[in-house]
């Protein structure tokens, strides 16, 4: 008999009513289960089936939803359209998240720290997918399936080891100014609210005259940048591994709404590309006394998802997702990122995910892209699927074509400079004393448990960084001054 006072039924995915979601159908009480329930093999073969892949790094992250608004007007710059006018505002998303450990794993490990931002423009989305560090371990795409391997568990015992991750920095001094960020107290943020995040490549804008410009972008906390000691992220990785997810969302729960301050630094374009370092090269940084921060504008998370899986879990940045007005640069990292990025969302959620209700664009979208796995639209309708056509169907804007740069050269496998060590060694010199005491002793907490000729190889890329800097490290090792020189 059915109840007058239910207000929603329980049915089936498709939407039949279910009479008993206690009870399996089975023959008489004691009886084995009968096939004909069918409602019981869709519950299980669901649950089967509710966790799509996790994402190869980044797995273990939080997000919220926001507005950015624009604070300065630098149309002379970009012809982004969401960038146009002061007072502007955008919806967007921002998920961060930890780069090597696993779903479950501690929010309070060291290690850099994902900031992805999903910016919803008039002209579609915008990904904005950088890290809380200027700089990265590598700079060819091709050296990043291997560095992600040192980062993850051995395929014999199934543990992280120190000796695969020191072995690989010590063979790619490139990794050495990353490698000093993230042993010093910067290696460890007290929130996802107290961290800055950066874009780490150089990046390219347009204006309106097809004028272009280099830029790198900061995105700077407006809560101030707190980080956390060793022995506290220890301490809260057995006591609160969600310590990170937990505080971004009870704060946006309790009106606290952290923000952010985007800032560009700004490199005219020929004067960019002789730059005294490789400003396509992301494991060097440009300094701000030669190009200073120009204020953007300000994001702002005040709403927290309703539903983890619907909008953290399933939400896809790339940064081949870009707009008219910003292009991409040659740095090679970057241009792998651009591939790999949407093709492991494509993998892990499928060719359709940009039709799932986070990644969707808030303007209409049209193309020629038809079917695939859990197209849940209209999949175009009746409507021409080919391209050119004589049916009025979506038309290219020329005037939104990529302005670009002039490239030329032989065809070849090419590396960058072999300066490794002076922007480390600038970095080493401005820490004050009780950061360096710190930064030597998390380095070789981890080197101590390596191989002599792995410590004395990773010394020697210290030690040309900065002499000091090597010796502290080798004398905590007991390595002599000539095994380090």
């Amino acid at each position: 008999m059915k109840k007058e006072s239910i207000d929603k039924r329980l049915t089936t995915q498709e939407g039949v009513p279910v009479g008993d979601n206690q009870n399996t159908q089975s023959a008489g009480e004691r009886g084995p289960l009968l096939m004909q329930d069918a409602h019981m093999f869709e519950k299980l073969a669901h649950f089967n089936r509710e966790r799509v892949p996790e994402r190869v790094v980044h797995a273990k992250g939080g997000g919220a939803h926001g507005t950015f608004e624009v604070t300065a007007d630098l149309s002379k710059y970009t012809k982004a359209a969401f960038l146009s006018k002061v007072g502007k505002k955008t919806p967007m998303f921002a998920r961060f998240s930890t780069v090597a450990g696993e779903s479950g794993s501690a929010d309070t490990l060291r290690d850099p720290r994902g900031f992805a931002l999903k910016f919803y423009t008039e002209d579609g989305n915008y990904d904005l997918v950088g890290n809380n560090t200027p700089v990265f371990f590598i700079r060819d795409p091709l050296k990043f399936p291997d560095f992600i391997h040192t980062q993850k568990r051995h395929p014999s015992s199934h543990l992280k080891v120190n000796t695969a991750q020191w072995d690989f920095w010590s063979l790619s001094p490139e990794s050495l100014h990353q490698v000093t960020i993230l042993m010093s107290d910067r290696g460890i943020p007290k929130t996802f609210r107290h961290m800055h995040g950066y874009g780490s490549h150089t990046y390219l804008w347009t204006n309106a005259e097809g004028e272009r410009f280099w830029v790198k972008y900061h995105i700077r906390t407006d809560q101030g940048v707190k980080n956390m000691m060793a022995d506290e992220a220890q301490r809260l990785a057995g006591e609160n591994p969600d310590h990170h997810l937990e505080d971004l969302y009870e704060a946006i729960a309790r009106g606290e709404f952290p923000s952010w301050t985007m800032y560009v630094q700004i490199l005219p374009f020929e004067e960019g590309l002789k730059y005294r370092f490789n400003i396509f090269d992301v494991t060097k940084v440009v300094s701000q006394k030669d190009y200073p921060l120009i204020e953007v504008g300000k994001m702002v998370l005040n709403k927290n998802p309703e539903n983890y899986f619907a909008e953290v879990e399933q939400a896809a940045f790339s940064p081949g997702n870009y707009v008219p007005g910003i292009e991409p640069s040659p740095d090679k990292l970057l241009q792998g990122r651009l591939f790999a990025y949407g093709d492991a969302h494509r993998h892990r959620i499928g060719a359709n995910n940009a039709l799932l209700p986070i990644n969707q664009p808030k303007t209409e979208t049209n193309n020629y892209q038809r079917d695939g796995a859990m197209r849940f639209d209209g999949n175009g309708g009746d409507s021409v699927y080919y391209e050119p056509n004589s049916f009025n169907g979506p038309q290219e804007v020329p005037e939104d074509k990529v302005v670009g740069y002039p490239v030329h050269g032989d065809v070849g496998s090419f590396d960058y400079d072999q300066d490794f060590y002076t922007q480390p060694g600038d970095l080493y010199r401005l820490l004050p004393e009780d950061e360096k005491a710190r930064l030597i002793e998390n380095i070789t907490s981890g080197l101590s448990k390596v191989s002599q000729e792995i410590q004395i190889r990773q010394t020697k890329h210290f030690y040309r960084a900065d002499p000091d800097y090597g010796l502290r490290v080798a004398k905590v090792l007991g390595l002599t001054e000539e095994m380090v020189k």
